[in-house]
């Protein structure tokens, strides 16, 4: 079978007698062109479901009005949360989008956003895979194209970066566990080299230390894998532990889920025994019971703060600067850490 030829600028000027850049304009809706002339090319247009190509105007115009986006897991809750801000605030300002994943990957990172490239996108939004160590290749790419990182983010990269204030944010949830009267605070944490952990831990270290409480080793526990699972061993691991922590601050919801479980199997009272804060507000937060405090991550406005500052640049012709937007988190309280003050 015949595969099928898309019809183009050229199929509906020659039909109509007419020349190419005149029908690209009456299709654009060109004050130049007269209201006859639009009306029979669009209706042809319509007739044959034409369907401009993106990368031949993009050609033309040198834009395409389409933004690559490259995030580490496209499945997890915050990020969905990031990508419908980029989705919508994209739409509002007349771009459309291409999601990709480097699964925290950092050769398909790189492929993927050597791809974006091969789409002719205006412009690229990043959110790092975990070992980004070297960050040569995503300069090389920042100076092909405009580049903003969000969330997981590299200040050696000189571009504009949309983050939360993570150490404010650690803060706060650690501060919130000492007014409630917790003074053996744990905190679960993701192995170094990760930017969101390295500064949620400094909020933590800097909470105990303003409110002259010790930071005891014992209570820093580290994973690469900071999931529900890891969570739960983790927590298992802090009670075993001679003096316990009468609290644990873990960085990602989804472990103070799993230090929820392992509490409740060894029929630990919380937040009585053991209180618990979590991270993100994901929808999982309330339908663990108790219900976890956490500090909500305003994914959304993440997300179309990014795509804004990167149309602006994009559409204005502006140099990019190493420039550091952040979004205001706040903590919302729920029962695991709901108690009497002491």
């Amino acid at each position: 079978m015949k595969k099928k030829r898309n019809i183009t600028l050229k199929d509906i000027a020659k039909e109509l007698n007419l020349s190419v850049s005149t029908v690209s304009r009456a299709l654009n809706n060109h004050p130049d062109i007269s209201e006859i002339t639009k009306v029979q090319v669009q209706a042809l247009a319509k007739q044959y479901n034409y369907v401009p190509n993106l990368f031949a105007k993009g050609f033309r115009t040198k834009h395409t009005h389409i933004i690559g986006v490259v995030v580490p897991n496209i499945s997890h809750f915050f990020t969905t949360t990031i990508l419908k801000g980029i989705l919508e605030q994209g739409e509002k300002m007349g771009y459309q989008v291409i999601v990709a994943e480097s699964q925290n990957d950092v050769n398909k990172q790189l492929a993927m956003l050597n791809t974006m490239i091969q789409f002719g996108v205006d412009g690229i939004l990043l959110s790092m895979a975990r070992r980004t160590y070297d960050v040569s290749s995503i300069i090389k790419i920042k100076q092909r194209v405009p580049l903003v990182l969000f969330d997981k983010v590299s200040n050696k990269v000189p571009c504009t970066q949309v983050v939360i204030d993570e150490v404010d944010a650690a803060y706060g949830a650690v501060e919130h566990l000492i007014n409630i009267g917790k003074k053996r605070i744990a905190i679960i944490k993701e192995t170094e080299n990760s930017y969101n952990s390295e500064m949620r831990f400094r909020g933590y270290q800097k909470a105990l230390e303003d409110h002259n409480l010790e930071v005891d080793p014992k209570l820093i526990v580290s994973t690469e894998d900071i999931s529900l699972d890891k969570g739960r061993i983790m927590a298992s691991a802090l009670l075993t532990l001679r003096n316990k922590p009468d609290a644990i601050f873990a960085i990602t919801d989804a472990a103070a889920i799993g230090a929820i479980k392992a509490l409740k199997k060894y029929k630990v009272k919380i937040p009585e025994d053991i209180a618990v804060i979590g991270f993100s507000n994901s929808e999982h937060a309330t339908i663990i019971s108790p219900a976890l405090t956490t500090v909500d991550q305003p994914g959304n406005l993440i997300g179309s703060t990014a795509i804004t500052y990167l149309i602006n640049e994009i559409e204005k012709e502006e140099e990019s600067f190493l420039k550091t937007v952040e979004v205001k988190t706040h903590l919302i309280i729920r029962d695991s850490t709901f108690t009497t003050v002491k």
